[in-house]
């Protein structure tokens, strides 16, 4: 896992949509709520996924936007973002590559399992905050609503 101050890797990746999207494009429009999530469709994500999406606009509004992060396709990321009303970006990171630079694999050091990170990183590129709960989408909502309220001061 990434510490605050450090540099968020750069990565290109597909979209939901089929593009391929930078770290740097995405800070270009701003500070970033990056996450990492096991999987599309699973119980817990859908949950997390839906609490980004309903605190999209409060984001948007101090001038971040979200980005979730999993292993699974393009395709299965469009179906995903479509079944529940998404309004943010989801990207496919096969093999899980980008989510190992940041940290989002095995489960309290275990080799296996894929990790449920949230990220603050500022348009700088550097990470100003952040969480990890594997199981615990109440940990994520209530870092929402702190970077909220953070950049919200810094602006």
């Amino acid at each position: 896992m990434l510490n605050p101050g450090e540099v968020a890797p750069a990565f290109s990746l597909t979209s939901d949509s089929g593009t391929t999207v930078t770290l740097s494009e995405l800070l270009a429009q701003g500070p970033l709520i990056l996450y990492f999530y096991p999987a599309d469709f699973t119980p817990v994500c859908t949950a997390e996924a839906c609490m980004y999406r309903d605190a999209a606009s409060e984001l948007a509004a101090v001038g971040a936007r979200v980005v979730g992060v999993s292993p699974q396709n393009a395709t299965s990321k469009a179906a995903f973002k479509s079944k529940h009303g998404l309004n943010f970006l989801l990207l496919a990171d096969p093999g899980n590559e980008v989510g190992k630079k940041y940290g989002a694999e095995g489960w309290f050091g275990l080799p296996f399992g894929k990790r449920r990170l949230t990220y603050l990183i500022g348009r700088d590129g550097k990470v100003m905050d952040v969480v990890a709960a594997d199981f615990r989408v109440s940990k994520h909502a209530a870092f929402v609503k702190q970077a909220i309220g953070r950049l919200n001061e810094q602006r």
